[in-house]
């Protein structure tokens, strides 16, 4: 077989494979381009992992098989033999265009989004795919029946896609660094600036915009929106948001391994840090709450001796690292008995409506209302308004800023109707949250139902907090409607131990399923809580 034509079907072959490979590359933006966290995937969706591969393997043998054919019939001369070989290529990358479909998350919750990371991996990518053609077409020129082992390629697609992450990293960590720096020249320029981090296991993006509506009342902020909490989300909005007449930088700090928070501390040197709640949340990736701990942490050692350090007092790990730090620190507290806290909070009151709380310092105090739902939302308030304390602004100007904050959009939302009251609480992921939101729904007259398939990323205790988390479930709720089957039946384990009445326990497969049961059992004055929604990595439909 000449060795163009050869060349040729292995590049037709590398194209196809690179469009069907699009769905996995989804799954690797999905887990933040860590290898780990998108074998762990994989595994969790082994037959839509491997299935387009499989696919595409037996339509690219058919097509070598029929362009085989066809090339022996016209004979080794002909001068048709390269259009038939182009023809194939473009049906090998039709092929490659149909298969990209077949592992995609129908209505993602997080579309894939072909972002300049994902264009320079996809560069890198098919110079791969098209080297190793290359190389397999150069290695079969002359084996003609040999020619087939070509059209296996995409069984390996889920591996290639890792290869060309690997070797793409070095290019996005000369690019990532590049603008790490600028962002942090352009806050080098600003010594006059105010900078705060806010780290926690969870609760920190309400935090952070509870932070900033409170503080917007006497400065000029600027707040990293949305869940922008790693390095290169947060570089982004330096460089593209900052302004001179920002006198706060508020920036959340996410982090999945040890040493993510002290990357953000390198990128942003906070003045000041906000720990929120240390939890167990990402222990698949911490593997131990101790790591996490020490990595929360990681923020309260960058704050500098001029700076201060703020702390919630749940009266477990957060105080303890309270009481671990010799800087200048300020708590806060929710509870009775906090005699040593900085600032507090009593006469709560919780309704469905918002909240109302007695706001204390050592020398004042104000009467404050928010439309927030849920006593840890107080908690987050408090912490909140103990940095604008610091920061010198005064109760009445920290109560207004209080009267401000509007819900963080899925985090404990009230959303009225003439039907059916929604709570959205789709965001919400952890043993503390999940609990809190219960008690808020129990404050609810009329039916209650929940929505909800349970919690991820809690490492080995997962079973065991969901678990826990169907128990709680049976004293708070009328109907529950549980969102896969595999993920909820701890869920459903400890509703059932707990006496909840089987009848008004669904499992379904999927969301869609969920709030088509919604439509047909609920009635006006029923109140609904969506509690979680897994990404689209994690969903089992």
């Amino acid at each position: 077989m000449n060795t163009m034509v050869v060349w040729l079907l292995a590049f037709g072959v590398g194209a196809a494979s690179l469009l069907a490979s699009r769905s996995l590359m989804h799954y690797f933006q999905l887990e933040s381009y860590q290898f780990p966290g998108y074998f762990r995937t994989l595994k969790r969706n082994l037959r839509r992992a491997v299935m387009p591969g499989l696919i595409m393997t037996a339509y690219l043998l058919l097509l070598l098989l029929i362009h085989r054919s066809v090339d022996r019939t016209l004979g080794e001369e002909s001068p048709l033999r390269l259009l038939v070989a182009v023809v194939t290529i473009a049906l090998a990358t039709l092929g490659g265009w149909w298969c990209r479909g077949l592992l995609q998350v129908r209505k993602a919750k997080k579309p894939f989004v072909v972002t300049m990371r994902v264009k320079r991996t996809y560069i890198v990518t098919v110079i791969v795919y098209t080297l190793i053609c290359a190389l397999v077409g150069f290695l079969l020129t002359g084996t003609e029946p040999r020619l087939y082992f070509i059209g296996l390629f995409p069984l390996l697609l889920p591996l290639w896609v890792v290869l060309g992450g690997l070797l793409a990293w070095p290019l996005e960590k000369l690019v990532s660094e590049m603008y790490f720096r600028d962002a942090q020249r352009k806050l080098a320029a600003r010594p006059d600036l105010i900078k705060i981090g806010i780290t926690g296991s969870y609760g920190k993006t309400s935090v952070k915009f509870i932070l900033g509506t409170i503080l917007q009342e006497k400065f000029q902020v600027l707040v990293t929106p949305s869940s922008f909490n790693t390095p290169m989300g947060v570089t982004r909005i330096i460089r593209e948001k900052l302004l001179p007449a920002h006198q706060i930088f508020v920036a959340e700090m996410g982090a999945r391994h040890v040493g993510d928070i002290k990357e953000m501390c390198r990128l942003v040197h906070p003045h000041h840090g906000v720990l929120t709640s240390v939890g167990p949340q990402h222990l698949d990736t911490f593997h131990t709450l101790s790591r996490i701990k020490s990595t929360k942490y990681e923020l309260m050692d960058a704050v500098p001796d001029g700076g201060c350090c703020f702390f919630p007092d749940d009266k477990g790990i957060c105080r303890e690292l309270f009481d671990k730090t010799m800087k200048k620190k300020r708590l806060c507290s929710i509870h009775a008995g906090s005699d040593d806290a900085d600032v507090w909070a009593t006469d709560i009151h919780v309704s469905s409506q918002g909240s109302s709380f007695v706001l204390h310092t050592t020398q004042d105090e104000i009467l404050c209302q928010t439309r927030l739902l849920g006593e840890h939302n107080i908690q987050n308030i408090v912490l909140a308004a103990t940095v604008g304390i610091h920061l010198g602004m005064t109760l009445r100007q920290i109560a207004r800023g209080i009267s401000k904050i509007m819900p963080v959009e899925h985090r404990l939302q009230l959303i009225p109707s003439t039907g059916v009251t929604i709570i959205d609480d789709a965001f919400n992921a952890n043993p503390k949250g999940a609990q809190a939101a219960l008690k808020v729904l129990r404050e609810f007259v009329g039916r209650r139902i929940i929505i909800t398939p349970g919690m991820v990323e809690l490492g080995d205790g997962e079973e065991e907090f969901n678990h826990e988390f169907g128990m709680m479930m049976a004293d708070c709720v009328d109907v529950a409607i549980l969102v896969g089957k595999k993920h909820t039946s701890p869920i459903a384990k400890g509703l059932k131990e707990a006496g909840f009445d089987n009848e008004n326990l669904h499992v379904v497969s999927s969301l869609e399923e969920a709030t088509a049961i919604l439509r047909q059992i609920g009635q006006p004055g029923d109140v609904a809580l969506f509690e979680n929604d897994l990404p689209d990595n994690y969903s089992e439909a």
